[in-house]
């Protein structure tokens, strides 16, 4: 195969990071003016700007578009039929699992409250719950989850997982576990005492965890969303808040970006962190890394990975 035309993004650092590639001419594209060349074999759009900007695929021929998130909802309104695109599996695992990880230490051990009382220069001594020895659900089980479940490994907590389909899987350590379907969620739920949300949106998991689904998760369970606000009934969880019984910590809301007059802020025994799980120095070298292994697959004449739509 001859070579190829690559488009890449003016993001900070993404084009030196990929650096060249023998037979692979670079161009820069981020899909808000006129294409530079009429064939690009593979589209690589900027991270931040949402997915409208798809649309000016139809401009050029190519042979794959390489999204830069894991989640790739509201995609397939504005990308051209027949495009194909992969998503970014392999390149947030880490940090989003990073952080909700972070996150969950932070409610557990009172760091919310200890940063507040630091502002007021108050010494507060007391108690808070450990993240050893609790029960932790995952729910989703795709590369996110597996990289929590590492994470929590050297914590001493019990996990149970549970997906679209029950089976028996490996985790990231090799070893066979089993993983609940969706059938079994209530009664997982009720069973949690940390509850770990990293599915991708659908039309099943819209709406997921609604009034139902909250009430069946026991007093003073944490829920921590690092998939998609949807995926959680806004209105249903600040019920839960308000009355005490619940506690979250969410690096996604709904509606998001979070307004500042919007009810949510004011709930007590939460934390929110602004769509951030992703976005860390960590992303950088492995998104780098995706794009070259697509490279290479595309001039080998192989199928590219991560092919989602």
């Amino acid at each position: 195969m001859g070579g190829l035309v690559v488009s890449l993004p003016d993001d900070a650092g993404l084009a030196a990071a990929v650096g060249e590639v023998a037979g692979v001419e670079f161009v820069q594209w981020n899909l808000d003016g006129p294409p530079p060349s009429p064939h690009i074999d593979m589209v690589v759009p900027p991270y931040w700007g949402g997915p409208r900007r798809l649309a000016r695929v139809a401009e050029v021929s190519t042979q794959l578009v390489q999204w830069q998130s894991i989640g790739y909802n509201g995609v397939d309104k504005h990308l051209p039929e027949g495009v194909p695109l992969a998503n970014a599996a392999t390149v947030h695992e880490a940090g989003t699992a990073e952080l909700a990880v972070a996150l969950t230490l932070a409610m557990q051990r009172g760091i919310t409250e200890f940063v507040r009382e630091n502002d007021a220069r108050v010494w507060h001594l007391r108690t808070f719950a450990s993240l050893a020895d609790r029960r932790v659900l995952l729910v989703g089980y795709g590369g996110v989850s597996k990289a929590i479940e590492a994470r929590l490994a050297g914590f001493e907590v019990q996990v149970t997982r549970i997906a679209r389909s029950a089976r028996t899987e490996r985790n990231l350590a090799g070893a066979e576990v089993e993983v609940l379907g969706f059938a079994d969620l209530h009664a997982a739920l009720a069973a949690a005492e940390i509850v770990m949300i990293a599915v991708p949106l659908t039309v099943e998991t819209r709406g997921m965890f609604d009034a139902a689904a909250l009430a069946a998760m026991p007093d003073g369970a944490l829920l921590v969303n690092v998939a998609r606000g949807q995926v959680v009934d806004t209105e249903a969880l600040m019920a839960e808040l308000n009355a005490g019984r619940l506690r979250a910590a969410l690096d996604v809301t709904d509606p998001e970006p979070l307004p500042a007059e919007h009810p949510l802020w004011a709930c007590p025994n939460l934390l929110i962190s602004p769509h951030v799980g992703g976005d860390s120095t960590a992303m950088m070298p492995r998104m780098s890394a995706l794009i070259r292994r697509q490279i290479a697959h595309l001039l080998a004449g192989e199928s590219p990975e991560n092919v989602v739509l």
